[in-house]
């Protein structure tokens, strides 16, 4: 853990914007994230930002050898580190805003879960809808989108925005209880079902299903 923390605060300093965070996401808040991975079949399970891996380790616990687990990472320390320690998923280099043909790229179709650990309230307001309109046009029909922000950070505009942003983007946004064992603690969102304009693969304007 200790080592994951140095490697995230080299990289903040590398990169403030694309990492956003000085330590790595406790357990708890990776539970509470990941909870929305399938526990049966063989789901299609798609991580944006895994960074040193908190998620990573969560999601794969879930799965337990099923399906497939993609990472998006744009940041290359950061993928050689999931890539070593989960030789299991399947690391992607790439902007999440391309995460439809990312997706393509690698032979799937649609993801029935999208776990994000993407620091939100440091992209622009631009980037944030891009991304969030990526993902939920790889969202298969029935699939979650699940993210979080931080709790001291839930009055500012930026998180303020981000969640208003999430309601027009899917029908359904739930807020989950705070993680008070995070640091800091975190507030964890569940989203499903794409509004129309962002419809998911296999449906009308979307792209071609699983």
């Amino acid at each position: 853990m200790f080592s994951d923390t140095l490697t995230v605060v080299r990289e903040f300093c590398r990169s403030p914007v694309h990492t956003g965070a000085l330590s790595p996401s406790s357990r708890r808040l990776a539970e509470a994230v990941t909870v929305v991975v399938p526990g049966t079949g063989d789901p299609v399970v798609v991580e944006l930002g895994p960074g040193t891996g908190p998620f990573t380790g969560a999601i794969q616990r879930r799965l337990d050898g099923r399906g497939r687990h993609l990472a998006v990472e744009v940041n290359p320390r950061f993928a050689e580190v999931v890539s070593a320690r989960f030789p299991e998923v399947e690391v992607v280099r790439g902007d999440a805003a391309r995460l439809v043909a990312l997706l393509e790229e690698n032979g799937v179709g649609a993801a029935d879960a999208v776990v994000s650990g993407l620091p939100w309230a440091v992209f622009a307001p631009r980037v944030q809808r891009s991304i969030l309109t990526a993902v939920a046009a790889s969202l298969a029909p029935g699939g979650a989108f699940t993210t979080f922000t931080y709790e001291h950070a839930r009055p500012l505009p930026a998180a303020i925005r981000f969640r208003r942003l999430l309601g027009t983007v899917f029908e359904e946004v739930v807020t989950g209880r705070t993680v008070w064992a995070n640091l800091p603690p975190a507030v964890v969102y569940h989203a499903r079902r794409p509004r129309p304009g962002h419809p998911p693969p296999g449906t009308a304007g979307g792209g071609t299903g699983p």
